[in-house]
């Protein structure tokens, strides 16, 4: 009898699936909030910048190698926030502090989380190339239907809303 049971609970749990990920393509985020998400990973890493130099102004006078230091530990400070906010965070999590804040996420154009490699060629490889492109490559999510940009071209990437945040 008992069985018979455990049988039929283990065919019960085989029929039950988990549910699909939704189609990436279906939920693109836009470009407004892209934007928004953008300018909030900006302002953390000018923000660190910009306090550094402040303590560096405010020792300033006779402390000319205090003053200098204090800018130089900023900058380095900076780098490392912006290799952990936009490679590591975002290629694990498909989060940056910009994307979480906004309710986005960037994932695979074949759906998943996108990885270090390409989370870092989408930040400091497609990022400049966009930028040289004297802002047409961010452009392209407001022109295009999946409202991909030409950094998220470069990393088989796409932004989507993260589950119905908004």
């Amino acid at each position: 009898m008992t069985a018979r049971v455990e049988r039929a609970a283990i065919k019960r749990s085989e029929v039950i699936k988990r549910p699909r990920r939704q189609n990436v393509e279906g939920r693109p985020a836009p470009f407004s909030l892209r934007c928004g998400a953008v300018l909030i990973d900006y302002i953390l890493l000018v923000g660190i910048v910009a306090f550094s130099t402040l303590i560096a102004r405010m020792m300033g006078g006779g402390a000319r190698s205090a003053g200098n230091s204090a800018e130089t530990f900023g900058i380095v400070i900076a780098i490392v926030v912006a290799f952990l906010n936009l490679g590591l965070f975002a290629g694990l999590t498909g989060l940056t502090i910009g994307k979480w804040a906004t309710g986005l996420r960037i994932e695979r154009s074949a759906g998943g989380e996108p990885g270090i490699g390409f989370a870092l060629l989408r930040h400091f490889v497609g990022y400049p190339l966009s930028f040289l492109t004297l802002g047409l490559g961010f452009l392209l999510a407001a022109l295009s239907e999946r409202g991909r940009t030409l950094h998220d071209l470069i990393a088989r990437t796409v932004v989507v809303r993260d589950g119905g945040a908004f």
